[in-house]
């Protein structure tokens, strides 16, 4: 399983009931983070999120209300004795970026490693068992998407198991997909106990963006498309344009072109006041479309929706 929480929602600035937009993301103890403005560390302990768990962060873009915030996530780390790696990962420019700004925070007990992306050599970088994958998006500077897909293990049946008497102590190895011999001599594969393929599970997250075909291709079928929506009125939209950012309408046709299970809208202008007044008129264009706030949580693939 994974889970998914929204610690903030907010664009350009935190404010006193909306901290600033980032995504986290954890499978079996190991987490992920996408983007940290100003505050991330409080948003994410005010969301319940396990702190050291984190392995990997993910920057979209080098605008402040996304990475201003990473002196001080990397400080809070090591003050709750993280100790382990962390990868971060980012635009090209990053390795500079960083150094700029880790000039306010010159000692971290851990290592760290940089990885700079480019749209033309993508490929698949993985954490733990999740895969993450990038799309280059359209901003008034470079900025990517992220898409995270744990790719599961088809089921374990041990009413087949014990049909064929096969003792308790060989199940892990066969559900890991490893032949295993029994001391009878008998030898069982995988096939013999398992139910057949399970569908992937995967999460994108696109914000500070236009809507592009890219963005389509890139979150089909996704569970989950978490979306920027700075405004919900049409008259913003010619502003939008100019800035590089997507209106709730253009979100929710992005997620209906893409046949994604559910939308969630973040990145709120700070002027946008109650997001949640837009829900009804989102959900006319894309029925499974949700305003988020901070704080919502996903499990998937149980589809039980949460406040922690």
């Amino acid at each position: 399983m994974i889970d998914v929480y929204l610690p903030g929602t907010g664009g350009m600035i935190p404010q006193k009931n909306r901290w600033l937009s980032c995504c986290w993301i954890e499978h079996q103890g190991q987490a992920i983070l996408i983007d940290c403005g100003e505050g991330t560390q409080i948003a994410l302990k005010e969301c319940g999120c396990k702190i050291s768990r984190l392995n990997m962060l993910l920057i979209t873009h080098f605008h402040a209300d996304h990475i201003a915030g990473l002196p001080g996530l990397l400080l809070t780390l090591g003050n709750n004795g993280k100790t382990t790696p962390l990868i971060i990962v980012g635009p090209v420019g990053l390795k500079k970026v960083f150094d700029a700004l880790t000039v306010i925070a010159p000692v971290i007990p851990y290592p760290i490693e940089t990885i700079e992306i480019r749209n033309d050599e993508i490929e698949k970088l993985k954490m733990g068992e999740m895969e993450i994958s990038y799309v280059s998006l359209k901003h008034s500077i470079d900025c990517y998407g992220y898409s995270i897909t744990l790719r599961r293990k088809p089921r374990f049946n041990p009413e087949k198991a014990h049909k064929l008497c096969i003792p308790e102590q060989y199940f892990k190895r066969l559900h890991a997909g490893n032949i295993v011999q029994l001391d009878d001599g008998r030898v069982v594969t995988p096939k013999m106990v398992l139910d057949g393929e399970r569908d992937p599970i995967k999460v994108c997250y696109c914000t500070d963006t236009r809507p592009i075909d890219a963005m389509i291709e890139f979150a089909k079928g996704a569970d989950l498309l978490i979306c920027e929506g700075m405004y919900g009125k049409m008259c913003m939209q010619n502003k939008l344009e100019e800035k590089g950012h997507m209106l709730f309408s253009e979100s929710a046709r992005v997620a209906e072109k893409a046949c994604v299970k559910e939308l969630w809208l973040t990145h709120y202008s700070p002027a946008l006041i109650k997001p949640q007044d837009y829900s009804d008129s989102v959900k006319k264009i894309f029925k499974n479309s949700v305003v988020a706030y901070d704080g919502i949580h996903l499990t998937l693939p149980n589809n039980e929706k949460t406040d922690k």
